[in-house]
């Protein structure tokens, strides 16, 4: 992995900078950093400001974890052309078969996990998270989470930072969001910034030269081709695609005007 704000790969930030791109990102972690409380996981005034001029000169879109009311909440008024929730599922995927199979897993969880202290089932409709970061016994936490994860039968689960996310087993994945958003909204190419497990479904997705994957963190295991140290980088970044896109004397983007979600 490299370093995209490293001055040796100015030049490849600058290709998708120029070009017709889609710019997309993870919530927690990456445009917010990550809290004991998800209800207070709010981005940075100046995050939110950049975020929002950024998306005066891109198309941008959000691809979370969280449910898509959720993230609407944190991110209305930037000017997000769309807000992908469930990790891919809403709104394009979100079904009442897929609500029906997670509503009957959410008892199951609360009912073997119930005597954990700090571990958390958060329902979000067409998946579940199960949050830790408040035990203090982390690793018992985390392993009687997988056993009764495990148990549910045809789930798909996906560890995260101190939570442990099911989703239904071949249910549509950020990945899918990602490509779909690209052609939805005709972009040529897709720059996407993540920092978890489940982004690994965008990372692996091997497109050179029209997909260009950053994850927050450098990790050796991630199949991102570049990464930013931490999570108040994402600011230094968000700056360098407004510099390079207001570079190009591109202030009114092609597409033209844009449709924001609210």
């Amino acid at each position: 992995m490299r370093n995209i704000l490293a001055r040796a790969n100015r030049e490849v930030l600058e290709q998708f900078a120029w070009s017709r791109v889609l710019l997309a990102f993870d919530y927690d972690g990456t445009l917010a950093p990550i809290v004991s409380d998800p209800d207070r996981a709010l981005m940075r005034a100046t995050t939110r400001r950049l975020l929002r001029e950024l998306a005066k000169l891109y198309p941008c879109i959000a691809i979370s974890g969280r449910a898509q009311r959720d993230a609407l909440r944190l991110l209305r008024g930037v000017g997000m052309r769309e807000i992908v929730g469930n990790h891919g599922m809403e709104p394009w995927h979100a079904s009442d078969g897929l609500a029906q199979l997670v509503a009957g897993w959410v008892p199951l969880l609360q009912e073997r996990l119930a005597g954990l202290p700090g571990v958390k089932v958060e329902d979000k409709g067409f998946s579940v998270a199960v949050h830790y970061r408040r035990s203090r016994a982390k690793k018992v936490a985390r392993s009687a989470i997988l056993e009764a994860a495990g148990a549910l039968g045809d789930a798909r689960i996906i560890g995260g930072k101190l939570v442990v996310n099911i989703l239904p087993q071949g249910a549509p994945h950020k990945g899918i969001a990602l490509l779909r958003e690209r052609q939805r909204l005709e972009c040529d190419t897709a720059l996407f910034v993540g920092d978890d497990e489940t982004d690994e479904d965008v990372f692996s997705i091997h497109q050179p030269g029209r997909l260009l994957s950053i994850r927050v963190g450098r990790r050796t295991s991630s199949a991102a081709d570049y990464y930013i140290t931490s999570q108040r980088d994402i600011d230094e970044l968000l700056r360098a695609l407004l510099v390079l896109r207001q570079a190009a004397d591109l202030l009114e983007p092609p597409w033209g005007r844009q449709r924001h979600a609210t």
